[in-house]
């Protein structure tokens, strides 16, 4: 008996040990590190909140440093789209460079309930006393709450932003400012942490000296922003590559104006009669950015064609400029879809081992718009197997099946997608694709001979 009691305590004692320990690590990770200065600007000119971040640190332990942590407050973990990180190299502002670095999620022992934190990896570890600029770009999607939450056709837009006048860290911060760009000059209220200064367009939060870690200090800026809250509940884009030298794009779109809700009549006489003031809030028109060489453009919805947009192409861009049928206040939500063709040879690369790869830009082709649900499908011809994704941030994958016509096997789709989705998502993706069947980038070809090459991909069924 008193055996069995000796081990027991023997077991919470090293467990205790153990504990003590991991939280002797963790906390020694976050005071290896102080921020010398942190200045920290956030543009709400838009419904899409960026956050611009530039912090100088110091390695103050002996062991060298090789990863920054920075953490968000529960309220803006939900609301977190982007977070983006580079350092600056040279001292003097004419001859500096930005160098890409490694953003990933991760977790603090010692860390307060409900706080997200990512790490950032650096090029080379600080040595002790050495320091290090970073440059931290992060949006907010969805954080602009409007107030009041109903208005009329004849009233402007005023929204809440809340945040902390502190930044909030795990390392003890020496110096910070945080500067807020407002759309105007129109600010109903906003709280105080002395010293506080507005001027113009800008409110400024500091200098503040001093600070311990995970220090927070809640502020509410209550102000006018009229620029359009157009949020796409879902987007399901369908990429289709033909055999015969095209790639065909299907845009769905489940749009909504995602500001204050409207209320009462819509009087489309006033509207137009008296645009500065009626309806500032709502948006008529929508740019999409297409690639060049765009080709068959259509735009339409449940009724039919839409005649109303406007399609602008040179050799280097195109510009679809679309209005829906009528114009959008908030809470209203329109469907339409948009469709075009591309030349196949213009996104499709082969590499010398054989292998064949598609170069597509990931996100929404729309201007200043908030993705909740994006879906990409690549449609590939039949007899392709095993595709691949490289995106350049996490991204759900799977395989589909598609059956179109003349099919046996049916076509396989590689199906990426992503929640949360803001225009700093469009980037290039590289889809790895293996095919068993021809593909043939010249468009004129003799009708007789294609009907041959389609029988022929029809019957040369992919071994195993």
């Amino acid at each position: 008996m008193a055996r069995s009691i000796s081990m027991e305590a023997a077991g919470l004692t090293l467990a205790f040990l153990i504990l003590t320990f991991l939280t002797i690590s963790a906390a020694s990770s976050t005071n290896q590190i102080q921020i010398l200065n942190a200045e920290r600007r956030i543009d709400l000119s838009s419904h899409i909140v960026k956050v611009f971040l530039t912090l100088k640190v110091e390695n103050v332990m002996t062991a060298p440093a090789s990863e920054i942590v920075l953490a968000f407050p529960p309220a803006q973990a939900d609301h977190l789209a982007l977070v983006k990180a580079q350092a600056a190299i040279g001292k003097k502002k004419k001859k500096k460079s930005y160098v890409h670095l490694d953003v990933n999620p991760t977790e603090l022992r010692d860390a307060p309930n409900g706080t997200k934190y990512f790490s950032i990896s650096l090029l080379n570890p600080l040595s002790s006393g050495e320091t290090a600029t970073l440059e931290v770009l992060y949006i907010l999607t969805h954080s602009l709450k409007p107030f009041p939450a109903e208005i009329s056709q004849s009233e402007s837009q005023l929204v809440y932003f809340r945040d902390s006048a502190l930044i909030l860290s795990p390392y003890h911060v020496k110096q910070q400012t945080t500067f807020l760009k407002t759309p105007s000059t129109k600010v109903e209220s906003f709280t105080r942490v002395e010293p506080t200064k507005f001027a113009g367009r800008e409110l400024k939060y500091g200098p503040y000296e001093d600070r311990p870690p995970y220090s927070f200090s809640p502020v509410t800026v209550h102000l006018e922003n009229n620029s359009p809250f157009a949020v796409v509940e879902e987007l399901l884009r369908e990429v289709e590559i033909s055999h015969w030298g095209n790639i065909q794009i299907t845009e769905h779109y489940k749009l909504v104006h995602a500001g204050a809700r409207h209320k009462g009549v819509f009087s489309r006489v006033e509207y137009q009669s008296r645009p500065s003031f009626s309806g500032t809030s709502s948006f008529k028109h929508l740019l999409a950015s297409l690639p060049p060489r765009v080709h068959s453009v259509y735009y339409r919805d449940d009724i039919g064609n839409i005649s109303s947009s406007h399609l602008r192409s040179d050799y280097r861009k195109s510009e679809l400029e679309i209005e829906p049928r009528y114009p959008l206040f908030g809470g209203w939500k329109a469907t339409f879809v948009i469709g075009y063709g591309l030349p196949l040879e213009d996104f499709l690369f082969e590499s010398p081992d054989g292998k064949r790869y598609l170069n597509f830009s990931f996100g929404c082709p729309l201007a200043e718009t908030v993705v909740d649900k994006l879906t990409i499908k690549v449609v590939l011809p039949e007899g392709s197997k095993d595709p691949s994704a490289a995106v350049p941030f996490p991204v759900e994958q799977r395989l589909e099946t598609k059956y179109s016509y003349l099919d046996v096997v049916g076509r396989t789709v590689l199906v990426l997608e992503k929640k949360n989705v803001v225009p700093e998502h469009i980037t290039p993706f590289q889809g790895l694709l293996h095919f068993q069947t021809y593909i043939y980038a010249s468009r004129t070809i003799d009708v007789g001979i294609c009907i041959f090459l389609v029988f022929r991909g029809l019957f040369s069924l992919p071994t195993q």
